[in-house]
């Protein structure tokens, strides 16, 4: 007999999110500014902070995310080599790669576009007049042929070992096409292959039970640390960022998904639901693969063989969110140091954004570092990432559901237009659902 009051993964993850912050805010006013509440226990003072905040729920939430990435490379290497021989024509893999690189760099384009209109149109830094004493040298952004040589890895195991991602896909594919055309002996490794798929799909099965454990500790973590006052004269900062993001995810995504693709862009925001609530948990793309390849396949009905390259290949280089914050990053420490940007400057910045976003790792905190090139391209003090690095952690997390969402957008539309795509499972709303989290009382209503 089925549980009518188990709770779904969702409902699950948003408890988790909820009680997280409750938690977090709480501990905050017991111990501001980074204090400690000691509670005597007569024998040992207990520390609520060493105990609680940075033992449980830093251990715990760690943990985690950890577990999570531990499976982006097995699951991007495996899951590629599947979707790459199961192509058949090989012929195929480089239509679908250019669809898919071309999409992924014209929204980053699109987006940090209109994050510095937007930033233009709202001068959030205007009025701050801070000035510099200092120089800094930042690290100079890559040429587009070192870029491409970058790519291939000299070493495949050493890409494994370190997580570069665009070597994991590239080996992957070149050896995905290597069992394609090798005959019987290319059969059995691809059976192989397959099974081992089975075995890591449900490996995270098992991960995604503790996620809504896991989500708790991580943001009673973050608001016990997270200081109100730190936002201070950065609050216009934060929410253009916040608002551009939004807009981006919802009416830029829906536009592009319509016009490209035809299907309904409010079916597809809604079953992002679980893939948007892990980016914003973790905030990290990589780590939010298994989710998003789970919601593009069993959800909107995308065959593997699209999502196992495109979804992976989003993770690596669709950067989206970064961008934005990026462009409005940019030109808010330009107006607090009054320096003013070109129209050179600015085309400069949107060319430096995207290109860099190849190959930016999909984990948090990276947009802060690729910031700092940035800004060094059009001679703006890098220490004014200290003026936004308060704040960066909340939209990070915003940005990588953004991330995650163009991600599965993008494949989409791919499988679309492949022709491998189910338009019966992405009209299904009860498409991916496990037994007990079907309504069935709706299900008859509809009869």
């Amino acid at each position: 007999m089925t549980d009518k009051t188990k709770l779904s993964l969702t409902q699950r993850i948003v408890i988790g999110m909820i009680a997280g912050i409750l938690v977090g805010a709480g501990l905050q006013q017991l111990m501001p500014n980074g204090s400690d509440f000691i509670i005597p226990l007569g024998f040992f003072d207990f520390s609520t902070r060493s105990f609680v905040v940075d033992g449980v729920f830093e251990v715990v939430g760690q943990i985690f995310v950890a577990s999570l990435k531990m499976l982006v490379v097995p699951l991007v290497f495996v899951s590629l080599i599947c979707g790459t021989t199961s192509l058949k024509d090989t012929s195929k893999l480089g239509r679908i790669g250019g669809k898919a690189i071309a999409l992924y760099l014209v929204t980053t384009a699109i987006a940090i576009s209109f994050a510095m209109g937007l930033a233009f149109l709202i001068n959030p830094g205007e009025g701050v007049n801070m000035t510099t004493s200092t120089s800094f040298t930042g690290r100079e952004a890559p040429s587009l042929a070192q870029v491409f040589i970058q790519m291939f890895p000299s070493n495949p195991f050493a890409a494994f070992a370190q997580g570069n991602m665009l070597q994991v896909i590239i080996f992957a594919l070149l050896f995905g096409i290597a069992i394609a055309l090798s005959g019987k002996a290319g059969e059995r490794i691809s059976s192989l292959f397959d099974d081992l798929n089975e075995v890591v799909m449900r490996l995270v099965t098992i991960l995604m039970n503790i996620a809504p454990y896991g989500v708790f500790c991580l943001l009673a973590k973050l608001f016990t640390d997270l200081s109100l006052s730190a936002f201070g004269n950065l609050i216009s900062y934060f929410f253009v960022v916040f608002f551009a993001l939004i807009i981006h995810g919802t009416v830029t995504y829906s536009v592009i998904l319509k016009l490209l693709s035809g299907l309904n862009p409010l079916i597809f925001l809604k079953k992002m639901r679980d893939a948007i609530l892990f980016g914003f948990s973790t905030s990290s793309s990589n780590a939010t693969i298994p989710v998003t390849m789970e919601t593009v396949t069993k959800k909107m009905g995308v065959k593997n063989s699209i999502a196992s390259f495109t979804v992976p290949l989003g993770a690596t280089i669709n950067m989206d969110g970064t961008a934005i914050m990026q462009g409005v990053a940019t030109v808010f420490i330009a107006q607090v140091f009054n320096v003013d940007l070109s129209l050179s400057d600015m085309l400069m910045v949107i060319l430096t954004a995207t290109l860099a976003s190849i190959g930016t790792a999909g984990v948090p905190g990276v947009g802060l570092i690729m910031l700092a090139m940035v800004l060094d391209q059009v001679g703006l003090p890098v220490e004014g990432i200290g003026l936004i690095i308060g704040v960066d952690r909340l939209l990070d997390m915003t940005r990588t559901s953004v991330n995650v969402t163009g991600d599965s957008m993008v494949t989409l539309i791919v499988g679309k237009s492949e022709k491998q795509f189910d338009q019966t499972i992405f009209d299904n709303p009860d498409a991916g659902k496990k037994i007990e989290d079907i309504d069935f009382h709706h299900l008859g209503d509809n009869k």
